[in-house]
């Protein structure tokens, strides 16, 4: 049984959600127009026919996650089998398997230039290499283990080479030095665990999603957020910023995605699948953003068409949950892991 809240925390409890309420009929009193009603004009969006290009086997066991590079080709998948793979998504060769030190993997980051890979998970730790050096065993060589957590390491983006940010079990967000191996920031981010990390294109702003059911922007310079999003009734599993920089889409647990627009400061659009019985685990969006991909705990990615709000289909071939969803930066491939232990290109 978890502990019993004590009246002044449970009143604290009662006053947010009437101002989450309250802020919410005031967002719906300058909503002059719905999301559907303003793209009515939109032609239908072609069906999108993505088909397994590359069924990619190697790991054996749970495989929770996968990044693209920045050169669109290459990705990094990190499983429960204690490994690291990269990928090369043309020919669906491993290029490297990294061990790791902890099993326990629940994120993983390619840096965009595609030099370093870096994970973390259970062991508290984010672990860096260098994917151009070998060490004497001829794996990538570990460049950093930052280390300093009170939580599990649940999410990690590379701004670049040397700088880094991570979202961490203990509610907060980080930023590494990754040449003197030092917090450059260390901050609270959110009531619950920070479970996703999405850069926006120019690399100015960032978005998080967390266990406390919302999604906050952040600017790289600052340590408190610029807006707090809510609407999910559950915990926002996964964050993708659009392609255009104005808005963001989430996945959840409580089986819908959504579509928040920064500008108008809320949420505008809310897809759910047809069955509305799928968590959803991973998010991502198409280059032109038209169209929305959620990985699922029904073994499945759903696809929406984002503007006209119709659900598209689904991309069916993993064996089990859909953990983590990947989109080529140049748009023409999709990658996802799944628990089936398998990693699926998709074109």
């Amino acid at each position: 049984m978890p502990p019993k809240a004590d009246p002044e925390t449970l009143q604290l409890r009662k006053e947010l959600e009437e101002l989450y309420q309250k802020l919410q009929e005031d967002q719906k009193k300058v909503a002059d127009v719905t999301f559907e009603s303003a793209c009515s004009g939109v032609a239908d969006a072609p069906k999108m026919r993505l088909v397994t290009r590359k069924l990619m086997k190697g790991h054996i066991n749970k495989v929770n996650s996968v990044h693209y590079s920045g050169d669109s080709r290459h990705c990094v998948s990190g499983s429960l089998d204690g490994k690291l793979i990269i990928w090369d998504t043309y020919t669906g060769n491993k290029v490297q398997v990294i061990p790791l030190r902890s099993a326990w993997v629940m994120s993983v980051a390619f840096a965009p230039s595609g030099n370093f890979v870096a994970c973390g998970g259970m062991d508290n730790m984010c672990t860096v290499y260098d994917v151009n050096n070998r060490d004497t065993s001829g794996a990538a060589k570990m460049v950093r283990e930052l280390a300093g957590y009170e939580g599990f390491l649940s999410s990690c983006r590379f701004l670049e080479d040397k700088k880094i940010l991570t979202g961490s079990g203990d509610m907060k967000i980080c930023m590494w030095d990754l040449e003197s191996g030092r917090k450059t920031e260390d901050f609270p981010a959110h009531n619950g665990d920070v479970v996703a990390i999405s850069l926006s294109p120019d690399g100015n702003t960032y978005v998080t999603g967390s266990v406390d059911k919302t999604c906050r922007l952040w600017d790289i310079r600052e340590q408190s957020p610029k807006q707090t999003f809510f609407g999910h009734e559950s915990d926002v599993n996964s964050v993708c910023f659009h392609p255009g920089g104005q808005a963001f889409v989430t996945g959840s647990e409580d089986k819908s995605a959504r579509l928040f627009d920064i500008r108008s400061d809320q949420q505008v659009a809310l897809y759910q699948p047809p069955n509305k019985t799928s968590g959803f685990t991973s998010c991502g969006l198409t280059l032109s953003g038209r169209y929305l991909l959620c990985g699922s705990d029904d073994n499945n990615v759903h696809i929406w068409d984002t503007l006209k709000n119709q659900h598209s289909g689904v991309l069916s071939g993993h064996e089990n949950r859909v953990t983590s969803l990947t989109v080529a930066q140049n748009g023409l491939a999709v990658v996802t892991s799944s628990w089936d232990q398998h990693v699926r290109v998709w074109g």
